[in-house]
């Protein structure tokens, strides 16, 4: 992580990100698996595991532009989650948090097979089962502590691995018997594709690639490349390995095995030396694929409480470890209790094997469907370095959805009521418990509105020329949790003002500021942050009868961003806060504000929060341009506690002969108030007469809590120079000081004060 930016460093060139992807999928389905697939369709296996593999490589293709095109790196939860918003994020998130348990619990059942099977004097599932929950144990204790120190170990033994599966197959060539492989397809096609389902397990790999996006080199290049390599290249050497396999020893002995790679190894390896070999790469596969998927199934449900789509408190790191432990430990505890299954149920190994197979293929499903929901909805955040080409879009995602529905088809029914149980479970918990709770919208609407958009009127489902009912809109940009509430609140005092003619609304944005280069590579603590904020605008917006929604972005210039999102959302009015300062450089009050300030196409406040009291506000109803705005807010925000806002003005005495200064100063507020389309009696008035301007309206001030004051119309230099009236007032009161810049509108040429006072005086 660099010192300064606090991003991610990528530091992750080709062979690094290849060993992740590849070395992960060379796990423990190369020795367990073989049995399995042998059994369901013979030598044909093969086939099996290049379909599964074509599989997997459509979804590579697909996951490869999301990992590219989103600003922070997620896997297919966050993609999809972001894409089709919180229901189906939930789905894909319970699907991938129990299909990494239910991968990590056949592996540890295959563990203890390994260890068991080759000794003679060992016997019984329930030693298997032990053997299967204390290397669970060891596993969840090493993520519990952190891995760093076994990570260069844990290298070595994959290497050591790798070179023993290298040298099996090489030595296992010289042993097959073609007459083993005569009945190539035993159980024809629909045996071929069920098996394909079994055997998918062993590519969930490949997706570790996308999850550390961030820190990938040249990741527009290297991403997919990597994905695409490591897919294809552990495909091939599946496929020769099931030949192999099934060459040596005839399918039907492979398949009653439960160590069929130490069987094969037996006859092929120089026997005892070959099957001990086998037999400590199957533990380390077993350790090394199990702890894998602890790991990244612990990430799940951490993201989803911090998407508030779980318990927060799932969303905690240790103090000391600085580990998600609760998450881990939740994830280590289901899993045991999955391993305890093997106790009872004689099919254990399978099923866990091809629910974990269901639950990817599904999630793989709705991966394809993001990549066409983010093209068709093209939000600006969605900017991938590497797109589908034009031969490849849309039918790769069209295929890759239509090849995961065929696979999950042929499954054993037994799977397939488990896996569509977890996929009623995720939508059930998101409607019962994470609906409320859930702030991210996915952007599938805006796809689907595009679309419609572009239908003939008296099409069916075509969009109605009519428009929706008129909202008020306020954008509301947070920042500083301490501020949040202030803000907030004064936002729907003000939007509530407008209720009896438009429905109030409050779009709450955050904006991670990021350069272009480095968009995609966002420390995961600033996200945490970012969610929390927006996650607690629902906390403290319940209760004041606005409609809420939250949006959060990672842009290059946060100011432009607000800006952006004001046009999008057709907003009246921006509200953020303000530290009650002057730039001293080139910026009035900094760039950010001065660009929202200058540019947002709808009225701006910037707000100085220093009460949690809003009491009585005063506004300054001066002769500038905005203080009808400024009074407009006051008022609105009055309703708060329900006070009556102040008009204040301030005269200088009059020369002899001229009009008196007080009736000058109730004509002056008249106006202010009659340009703001305020009434009577709404408001109080207050004016002052004294030489000295700025005095007295530091001192006439000092009783409210709450300030509106207009946007001042000196020139830039001169409010650097001597500091504009909202500063002085910052600097010396300790209530909220308001700073309002009203939108342009043309054609409108103000009353002066006497026209106004004339005009009410004939009403």
């Amino acid at each position: 992580m660099t010192a300064d930016t606090g991003q991610l460093e990528r530091n992750l060139g080709f062979l690094e990100a290849m060993t992740l992807g590849g070395g992960t999928m060379i796990g423990a389905g190369i020795f367990i698996l073989p049995g399995l697939a042998a059994e369901g369709a013979g030598p044909a296996s093969s086939v099996s595991f290049l379909i599964a593999g074509f599989v997997a490589l459509l979804a590579a293709l697909s996951l490869a532009e999301l990992a590219t095109g989103m600003p922070v790196a997620g896997g297919s939860y966050h993609y999809v989650n972001r894409a089709l918003g919180g229901v189906f994020g939930s789905i894909v998130g319970w699907g991938m948090w129990t299909g990494l348990m239910f991968a990590s619990a056949f592996y540890m059942i295959g563990f203890g097979q390994y260890i068991v099977g080759p000794l003679p004097f060992l016997d019984g599932r329930a030693l298997i089962v032990l053997l299967g929950v204390l290397g669970l144990f060891l596993i969840v204790g090493i993520n519990y502590y952190g891995t760093d120190e076994s990570s260069g170990a844990q290298n070595v033994m994959i290497g050591v691995e790798l070179i023993i599966v290298l040298v099996y197959v090489a030595l296992g060539v010289f042993f097959v018997d073609p007459a083993n492989l005569k009945e190539f397809a035993p159980t024809g096609p629909t045996g071929i594709v069920a098996t394909t389902g079994t055997v998918f397990v062993t590519y969930l790999g490949f997706e570790i690639i996308a999850t550390v996006a961030g820190e990938i080199e040249r990741p527009g290049k290297l991403i997919p490349l990597t994905m695409v390599l490591s897919v294809v290249s552990v495909t091939l050497l599946y496929v020769v390995i099931m030949i192999v396999s099934t060459g040596v020893v005839p399918y039907q002995e492979l398949g009653g095995s439960l160590v069929p790679v130490s069987d094969v190894a037996s006859i092929s390896m120089f026997g005892g030396i070959g099957v001990a070999a086998v037999t400590f790469a199957a533990a380390v596969a077993a350790i090394s694929s199990s702890n894998s998927s602890i790991l990244a199934a612990s990430r799940v449900i951490f993201a989803m409480g911090r998407d508030s789509l779980m318990s927060e408190r799932l969303n905690v790191t240790h103090d000391r470890f600085n580990t998600p432990h609760r998450a881990i430990i939740t994830t280590g505890a289901v899993t045991g209790g999955l391993i305890l299954l093997g106790l009872q149920v004689g099919e254990i190994v399978a099923l866990l094997a091809q629910v974990a197979s269901f639950s990817f293929l599904v999630t793989y499903a709705l991966v394809h469907v993001a990549v066409v929901v983010f093209r068709g909805a093209d939000p600006d955040e969605y900017d991938p370095e590497f797109k589908l080409p034009r031969l490849m879009y849309p039918t790769v995602p069209i295929l890759g959805i239509v090849t995961a529905v065929v696979v999950v088809s042929q499954m054993r029914a037994p799977v397939i009521v488990v896996g569509f149980g977890v996929i009623v479970l995720g939508v059930v918990w998101y409607a019962v418990y994470a609906r409320d709770r859930a702030f991210e919208e996915g952007v599938a609407d805006e796809a689907v509105e595009g679309l419609l958009d572009e239908l003939p009127d008296f099409l069916p489902g075509s969009t109605p020329t009519e428009t929706a009912e008129e909202t008020y809109t306020i954008v509301v940009p947070v920042a500083n949790p301490e501020t949040q509430h202030g803000l907030l609140r004064l936002a729907a005092a003000s939007a509530r003002a407008h209720a009896d003619k438009e429905s109030p609304e409050l779009v709450a944005m955050n904006v991670i500021e990021a350069e272009e280069t480095s968009r995609r590579n966002v420390e995961s603590d600033r996200i945490d942050h970012q969610h929390a904020l927006l996650e607690n605008v629902h906390e403290i917006t319940d209760g004041m009868d606005v409609d809420v929604r939250t949006r959060s972005l990672v842009e290059p210039e946060i100011g432009e961003a607000i800006v952006r999102v004001a046009g999008e959302e057709d907003a009246d009015q921006v509200l953020t806060g303000w530290n009650g300062t002057l730039a001293r450089d080139d910026y009035v009050f900094g760039k950010t504000l001065d660009t929202v300030l200058s540019e947002a196409p709808c009225d701006a406040s910037l707000a100085e929060i220093r009460s949690d009291t809003v009491g009585r506000p005063v506004a300054l109803a001066g002769p500038g341009p905005h203080s009808p705005k400024a009074a407009q807010r006051a008022v609105e925000f009055a309703t708060v506690q329900e006070t009556t806002p102040v008009l204040l003005n301030v005269q200088p005495p009059a020369p002899d002969g001229e009009s008196d200064p007080v009736r000058r100063g109730h004509e002056a507020v008249a106006w202010v108030a009659d340009r703001a389309g305020i009434d009577r009696e709404e408001y109080e008035v207050k004016v002052v007469v004294d030489e000295d301007t700025e005095s007295a309206i530091l001192d006439a001030v000092d009783e409210f809590e709450t300030i509106c004051v207009g946007l001042s119309e000196k020139s830039d230099r001169s409010r650097i120079l001597f500091g504009s009236i909202a500063e002085r007032i910052s600097q010396r009161e300790t209530g909220n000081v308001v700073v309002v810049r009203g939108a342009e509108r043309e054609g409108e040429v103000p009353d002066t004060p006497g026209e106004t006072v004339a005009r009410q005086d004939d009403a």
